[in-house]
């Protein structure tokens, strides 16, 4: 009895994955979000300021002001537009620049005679990441260069504490390194969800799960069909995506145990799958189906601790993502792929993630056994 359930549950399988295989589009959308999705989202990560357009009224002409003006260079910045106190308000409307730094008449005799000096800093802020990021660095590089100006003159005692900056895990600071593996794990959460439950509709759209009704199969067996098919299919494209996408086209080392990591995968994508279903259950068509994907990965996706520091978040909302598998995966992920942990210091996450897949598998279940019910 045991033996003819697995033979069902394979076979059940298999016809699933066929199915995927006959669907172009999907096969397009798998191929996409592992390929050119991970690495535009790696490469294209905005928190470095990258070529920032920013123009300079320089009103005093002096070495100090040609000093503060030759500061600004690639890559951060452009080459500055030089312009008159007249075309501020112009450039900045059309959008020519992001950044209008305006040095006033007599500025170097002021710093130099000790007296109140100013300069104003005009930013678009409707480039958001630009003007956030940038506007720190314009202060950082003008604070220098009036400082290193001023004490050629004065001259300054060295300071008693020498600061050593020191960066683990990420020592280049390179962007790309988060942007790749932080990609890898949302898509499989993405996907997963897309997979399973589209699968289920299409079934239903085609007919077809009136066929599985006259069949001594039983709802148990159906789902966990679509269950380790699409949870298949989403595990090995991340497999190729990380080791040709992330380690090889962007060069980004990952020093943990990819089998541990992919062991926590198959948790996740347990419970990813059955809550696809769950949400295929409750949708009608596709359409109503990618309305509810929107309400459910985007908020699993952005507070996880993905995207931003879970620990940033109001304590409300880090109590409330406990019960998200995400949540779990991001920093089970981020602890073996980064820092190269091992199962004792995330086995915590692995029960986590085995309970929250458990509970959803059987809660997902229990409603795709009444929705069949009701198609009986």
């Amino acid at each position: 009895m045991f033996g003819r359930k697995l033979e069902n549950i394979y076979r059940l399988g298999v016809k699933e994955l066929w199915s995927l295989w006959r669907d172009p589009v999907m096969l397009v959308l798998i191929v996409y979000v592992f390929t050119l999705a991970v690495y535009t989202a790696a490469s294209a990560m905005p928190e470095t300021l990258n070529n920032a357009p920013i123009a300079i009224v320089d009103e005093d002409h002096s070495p100090l002001s040609q000093r503060i003006v030759s500061a600004f260079d690639p890559p951060r910045f452009t080459q500055p537009y030089m312009i008159d106190q007249s075309q501020v308000d112009a450039g900045m409307d059309a959008g020519d620049y992001t950044f209008a730094l305006i040095i006033p008449p007599n500025f170097q005799r002021d710093v130099l005679g000790g007296r109140p000096a100013e300069i104003q800093l005009n930013t678009d802020a409707t480039r958001m990441t630009q003007a956030f990021t940038g506007g720190g660095y314009v202060q950082q590089i003008v604070s220098a260069e009036i400082t290193e100006f001023v004490q050629r003159y004065r001259g300054s005692a060295a300071l008693p504490v020498d600061l050593a900056l020191r960066a683990r895990f990420n020592p280049t600071l390179d962007k790309s390194w988060f942007g790749g593996l932080n990609q890898i794990i949302n898509q499989i959460t993405m996907l997963s969800i897309i997979l399973t439950g589209a699968a289920l509709i299409r079934e239903r759209e085609h007919g077809t799960i009136e066929h599985l009704l006259v069949m001594p199969v039983t709802p148990f067996e159906i789902m966990l069909a679509k269950v380790w098919s699409m949870g298949l299919v989403v595990l090995v494209a991340a497999a190729l995506s990380l080791n040709i996408v992330v380690r090889g086209w962007l060069g980004v080392p990952v020093i943990g145990s990819l089998w541990l990591f992919f062991s926590a995968a198959v948790l996740m994508l347990f419970a990813t799958t059955s809550l696809g279903i769950f949400l295929a259950t409750v949708a009608r068509n596709m359409p109503q189906f990618g309305m509810l994907m929107v309400m459910t990965i985007v908020p699993l996706q952005m507070l996880s601790g993905g995207s931003t520091p879970y620990e940033s978040m109001p304590q409300v909302v880090q109590d409330v993502m406990q019960v998200a598998p995400t949540t779990h995966f991001v920093k089970l992920g981020s602890a073996i792929l980064f820092r190269g942990a091992g199962f004792d210091v995330v086995w915590p996450q692995f029960v986590a993630l085995a309970v929250i897949g458990a509970v959803l598998f059987a809660f997902s279940l229990a409603r795709f056994r009444k929705t069949i019910a009701q198609m009986a």
